[in-house]
């Protein structure tokens, strides 16, 4: 049995709920222990993330809705991608409470919000880990493209993921962003985190847009399609076999306006399933060749 907390009040020490059980995580203080990892037991540690992540917020309030929606993105993420090399951006911030526990700050995690405390948000003089800090929405693409026409100029090879939810996507900033990215061909990932799991329910035309992409028949025929093929022919041709189901399902439902933008868009992807997540990632890092929304 792990120690209790304890909670103080006029001198009395009240004893409140047991800290969850982590044994995988309690392993994990930096994402080079969490690459280590078996993949098959990513699930787990996605599991006991959450528990460790919802036994914090339960005591510092703060933002829990939208880090839960990104606990194994935020895993399969560092999973794949060697950070703090490679750059993730979060969008606005709110939901970097997994990243913070996997990112050596699990020992501070209980100060979230309080003074001298862990920022709700992500901050660069907390930690390496954090290249962008931000207090507003929809600023991730720009901050990732100035990120990786840097990395360029300077001769770098390390990938730049924005990752931003359907809230902040609204905003016109993100477009003239991806419009910037797309003509200069930038390699830079663009996670679109459609979670329904922002500071308020989602609304407008964005959110509709994406649902009706995400659940249009066309497209799941034409995805699932795809899902055969790739698993008739291997992993040796399933890039090719994916181009080719985008290039179809662009020609029968007349594309998406992210490839109209210049992005090379796969998905929608379920953010839940690492089976999904850990192959198509590391698919773009490895392949990736100018801008990629997914």
């Amino acid at each position: 049995m792990r120690p209790y907390f304890r909670a103080y009040d006029a001198g009395k020490v009240t004893r409140v709920q047991p800290s969850p059980q982590t044994p995988l995580l309690d392993k994990v203080r930096f994402p080079a222990d969490l690459r280590a990892l078996p993949e098959g037991e990513l699930p787990q540690l996605a599991s006991e993330l959450r528990a460790e992540m919802i036994d914090a917020v339960s005591q510092t309030g703060g933002h829990l809705g939208a880090g839960l929606g990104v606990i194994e993105l935020t895993v399969a993420l560092h999973y794949v991608f060697d950070t703090p090399d490679d750059k993730i951006i979060w969008d606005v911030g709110h939901q970097a409470y997994p990243h913070k526990i996997l990112t050596g700050r699990r020992d501070r995690i209980r100060t979230l919000r309080q003074e001298h405390g862990l920022s709700g948000f992500t901050k660069r003089s907390e930690s390496e880990y954090d290249p962008f800090g931000a207090a507003h929405s929809s600023t991730s693409i720009s901050a990732g493209l100035g990120m990786a026409v840097a990395r360029d100029l300077s001769g770098g090879k390390n990938n730049v993921i924005a990752v931003i939810g359907d809230g902040a996507m609204s905003a016109g900033m993100a477009y003239e962003a991806m419009n910037n990215a797309g003509a200069l061909d930038a390699r830079l990932i663009v996670i679109l985190n459609d979670n329904d799991m922002s500071i308020a329910p989602p609304s407008g035309a964005m959110s509709a847009y994406l649902a009706r992409l995400a659940s249009g028949k066309t497209y799941s025929e034409i995805r699932d399609l795809g899902k055969k093929l790739t698993g008739y022919f291997g992993r040796r041709v399933e890039r090719t076999v994916t181009r080719a189901v985008e290039h179809a399902r662009g020609f029968v439902t007349g594309g998406t306006m992210f490839e109209e933008l210049g992005f090379y868009h796969i998905g929608p992807i379920d953010g839940h399933n690492l089976e999904h997540l850990v192959p198509v990632l590391k698919n773009v890092r490895d392949n990736g060749d100018g801008p990629v929304l997914m």
